[in-house]
């Protein structure tokens, strides 16, 4: 988080939505993401085997005013786009740009039937077609290398970076502390007991999934477990990749069981309370995206180190990419921040009214420049707030670890 004001972002949702609460909202409820910066959206692919974009990152999710989600995004533009060098007048343009996609998409859902509103999605391949034009040449043909990289990223491509074969058995590669084998967290006397103990909490998680999807599971074999290090916002949250094996070892899935807590929204807006926090998690995406991970489902319970935790699990990785905001010159960082605008005001438009919506946001771009004033002046805050982290770590305050 301290390596740059935008690093400090992904991981300052908490902040954000501290500063939000204090503000007037529309009180127009839908699914928030709860987190919906640039890197929160990618690829992945659906289960007909097409690549999807979309939101994919649903660890905040829980019902609240849409403007929040918009908010958030656009300040992530902005300061993107001055991490990257840009200009102010540049940084504003993409938010402005990004705002007035969500609500010309938001229109577009308000006039759909119910259902053709439901089904609405982003396929990359169209949606870099349909931009190629505002970016250079160069900037596309990463872009192509992106979803053609994302779609090499599965089971078999995780198995060859994660595992290796011992005395003729695969196991997790140990490299502490990014990737440890359960092996080497517990005594050997206690393993027995433990993986027992994991079937058990398998065939809970078996239960929260659709009825069909868990004859699919039923075909796999649990094989092993690893602890493993993830995310920006996420270091310090318990994350577990779990190996399963088909009809032999070059046939296999790796889930992942990834620690659930409360949203740092729910403390801000009136919403549900969740007996396992996990569930919340799964409940968000599969009304946000429109295709989900047939894999989702979730569980909950104490821990090799005795304390009880809520998990959601998914799918490692199943074409699942991104693109490098790092990379991408100004017309192509405001072409990617109209996708992203894009596919949340479709997901936005599942959970809530869009007719509602779009008659607030109006057809002029009042809305647009209001976004655009938002995150620039937000994105002016933060990099304060970053200013104060990282003096807190160089003088003691907050203790940090530099990057592994």
């Amino acid at each position: 988080m301290a390596r740059t004001p935008f690093t400090f972002y992904r991981g300052a949702a908490l902040l954000m939505a501290d500063d939000l609460s204090r503000t007037p909202h529309s009180g127009l409820t839908v699914q928030l993401c709860g987190d919906a910066h640039l890197s929160n959206f990618g690829f992945f692919a659906t289960p007909e085997r097409r690549l999807a974009f979309d939101v994919n990152d649903f660890d905040e999710t829980y019902p609240g005013p849409f403007e929040w989600d918009v908010k958030r995004l656009a300040a992530s533009l902005v300061v993107a786009a001055l991490d990257n060098g840009f200009g102010r007048k540049e940084a504003k343009a993409t938010a402005r740009a990004c705002a007035r996609e969500y609500r010309e998409s938001m229109a577009t859902q308000a006039n759909l039937g119910t259902l053709d509103s439901w089904y609405s999605h982003a396929e990359p391949a169209p949606n870099l077609a349909g931009i190629r034009q505002m970016i250079d040449a160069g900037t596309a043909k990463d872009l192509a290398k992106q979803i053609k990289k994302a779609w090499r990223r599965n089971s078999l491509q995780a198995l060859s970076k994660l595992t290796t074969v011992v005395d003729g058995k695969v196991t997790f590669v140990s490299s502490p502390p990014l990737l440890v084998p359960v092996e080497e967290l517990l005594p050997e006397r206690d393993l027995p007991g433990a993986y027992a103990e994991l079937r058990e909490r398998l065939h809970d998680f078996r239960e929260t999934m659709s009825p069909h999807h868990r004859v699919l599971l039923d075909k796999f074999e649990f094989v092993s477990m690893a602890r493993k290090v993830v995310g920006v916002g996420s270091v310090g949250t318990r994350a577990w990749v779990l190996l399963f094996r088909g009809k032999d070892d070059g046939d296999p899935l790796l889930l992942q069981a990834k620690e659930a807590q409360e949203s740092v929204l729910a403390r801000y807006l009136d919403g549900p309370a969740y007996d396992n926090q996990g569930e919340r998690v799964v409940t968000g995406q599969r009304l946000i995206q429109a295709v989900g991970d047939v894999f989702l489902g979730w569980d909950s319970g104490r821990g090799f180190d005795g304390v009880h935790r809520d998990f959601y699990l998914r799918q490692l990785r199943d074409a699942k990419g991104s693109v490098v905001i790092e990379t991408l010159d100004p017309n192509a960082l405001r072409a990617y921040g109209q996708v992203c605008g894009r596919v949340l005001a479709y997901g936005h438009a599942r959970s809530g009214d869009p007719i509602a919506i779009s008659e607030f946001l109006g057809s002029s771009d009042e809305f647009d420049r209001a976004m655009g004033r938002f995150a620039v002046r937000y994105a002016e805050r933060n990099a304060r707030d970053h200013a104060a982290f990282v003096a807190a770590i160089d003088r003691g305050a907050i203790a940090a670890i530099a990057d592994y």
